[in-house]
């Protein structure tokens, strides 16, 4: 999954045209033939999404369930795949360090009956995810932090790990050289993978894994670890997973917000699409310089997407096909 210019207008530097451009092609042949594909489309029985372009951690995910895994095993491995893959700078092992060059991991789970488990500013441990599953089955809580989140991985068997790469470590110190050293978004990307499955009895879980916002201050979490924001499901409606800069999830508690829309009878697209909604018309909101992205599926398996800016996408696997759809976005008829 490569990092996309997710703070940034694209139209601010050339670093949004790099980026952007790594998918134009693909975008200007697909785009409305994949929104209607992507969006009120029927369920076949089981189904995967997850935020961005991830086929690797579907087709996981998908074979997990095929083989007759748990929804749960099909999440957890799935998401696994990007938060070992150094390449990844936005997830896991490799991912972008705090303002001190740490790296620090936030992570949730959420399965049918409601239950949760999360980690937050979780060091040296590659699968948050794992561990906030491990939080959910195997403890009395909901969500453990720091110092604690790590020494519980390390009681459950996990190995500490450094989880600061080269490449990283390259890109944090060139950083270094003209960093400002206060909470303003300027350069700053991040990413995040959600992914949302539907078993083959009906049956909805999501879970939720990131580094978090590149060159943060130290102690920053974002809405992905944060039940209601990052992720939220509800068996008996659907379920919801955010990306983007999270504080500006956090403010509207976003995923539960998408799944109660879909409660009060909207499609998962039009929930995804007033979720935004929300943000943008927020008072003095300064959303041409942030994204924020949500996917969503309700429980007949229909499917949405919806960002503020373009590029955002979703990844699908169902009827034995793995395919990648760009999102509709904010920001189209409004530039």
């Amino acid at each position: 999954m490569k990092r996309r210019n997710f703070i940034k207008n694209a139209s601010l530097t050339g670093v949004g045209v790099a980026v952007g451009s790594s998918i134009i092609g693909c975008a200007e042949n697909k785009k409305e033939d994949n929104k209607a594909a992507a969006t009120n489309t029927k369920a076949s029985l089981p189904l995967v999404i997850a935020t961005w372009n991830v086929p690797n951690a579907t087709a996981k995910a998908w074979d997990v369930l095929q083989q007759g895994g748990s929804v749960l095993d099909a999440l957890e491995q799935g998401v696994m795949v990007e938060e070992a893959d150094e390449k990844n700078q936005s997830v896991g092992k490799g991912g972008r360090p705090d303002r001190d060059g740490n790296v620090t991991l936030d992570a949730c789970i959420m399965n049918k009956e409601g239950d949760c488990g999360a980690v937050v500013y979780m060091q040296n441990i590659t699968h948050a995810i794992t561990v906030a599953r491990k939080v959910m089955e195997d403890t009395p809580h909901v969500m453990l932090a720091g110092k604690g989140a790590e020494q519980f991985a390390v009681e459950i068997g996990m190995k500490r790990e450094n989880l600061l790469t080269d490449a990283s470590k390259k890109e944090w110190e060139e950083w270094l050289v003209e960093k400002e050293y206060k909470p303003i978004i300027n350069i700053e990307n991040h990413d995040t993978i959600g992914m949302l499955a539907i078993d083959k009895n009906g049956d909805i879980s999501g879970a939720c894994t990131t580094s978090g916002l590149a060159y943060k201050m130290a102690g920053r979490v974002g809405d992905s670890p944060i039940i209601g924001s990052g992720l939220f499901v509800d068996n008996e409606v659907g379920g919801a997973v955010a990306t983007g800069l999270g504080e500006e999830v956090v403010k509207t508690v976003g995923s539960f917000l998408v799944v109660e829309l879909m409660r009060q009878g909207k499609s998962p697209q039009e929930a995804c699409e007033e979720a935004i909604g929300r943000i943008v018309s927020k008072p003095n909101s300064n959303y041409k310089n942030f994204q924020v992205g949500y996917i969503a599926v309700n429980k007949q398996g229909e499917t949405g997407s919806y960002s503020i800016h373009e590029w955002f996408s979703m990844t699908k696997y169902q009827d034995g096909k793995n395919e990648n759809y760009q999102s509709d976005y904010y920001l189209k008829d409004k530039e």
